[in-house]
């Protein structure tokens, strides 16, 4: 191994007579051969890209912009549904109001239909009652008058017999009779 490492450092002296060996790339002998594959690798990187990867690139994007497209059309044809959709809402809304106000005046015309009828009938019942009423209440005048007149009658004679006189019936008669007129 010894001999290995001395045949090495041997071969390096011999090699460039004591120079210095630096970086490759620094070389300038070196230069046309790192040109031509640099410019190598740019054309295969160039063709990799315009053939392959921009392609792909371009569709993706083309399908990014037509999804965006459509999506935006989409939303502005149900924009345009939802406004459609709001105003059959709102003209819904004002018939069924329209038609909530006529049958609550066709339900409040039935309504005052049915009370001015029973009102009817009960002013009728109450005109039938007061009939009735008055017709007793004269009756029992017309009996009271009597009661009061064949009272008054009989108190007469009974004052007159207390007094120790006799009384003519047709006399008291006609005379509680002319009291009683006024």
């Amino acid at each position: 191994m010894a001999t290995e490492a001395h045949d090495a450092a041997a071969g390096a002296a011999g090699h460039g007579g004591g120079e210095a060996v630096g970086m490759p790339q620094l070389d300038i002998t070196t230069f046309p051969n790192q040109i031509f594959w640099l410019l190598v690798t740019l054309v295969v990187i160039y063709l990799v890209l315009s053939r392959v990867a921009l392609p792909r690139i371009g569709a993706v994007l083309a399908e990014r912009k037509g999804t965006i497209t459509n999506d935006l059309a989409a939303a502005e044809e149900l924009k345009l549904k939802a406004v459609a959709a709001e105003k059959a809402y709102n003209d819904a809304l004002a018939k069924a109001r329209t038609e909530a106000a006529r049958i609550v005046a066709a339900a409040r015309a039935d309504i005052q239909r049915d009370l001015d009828a029973a009102t009817a009938e009960a002013d009728a019942k109450i005109a039938a009652k007061a009939a009735e009423s008055e017709r007793a209440i004269a009756e029992i005048r017309a009996g009271a008058m009597g009661a009061v007149t064949e009272v008054a009658q009989d108190t007469v004679q009974a004052l007159v017999a207390a007094l120790g006189g006799t009384a003519d019936a047709g006399v008291v008669a006609e005379a509680v009779q002319s009291r009683l007129k006024g």
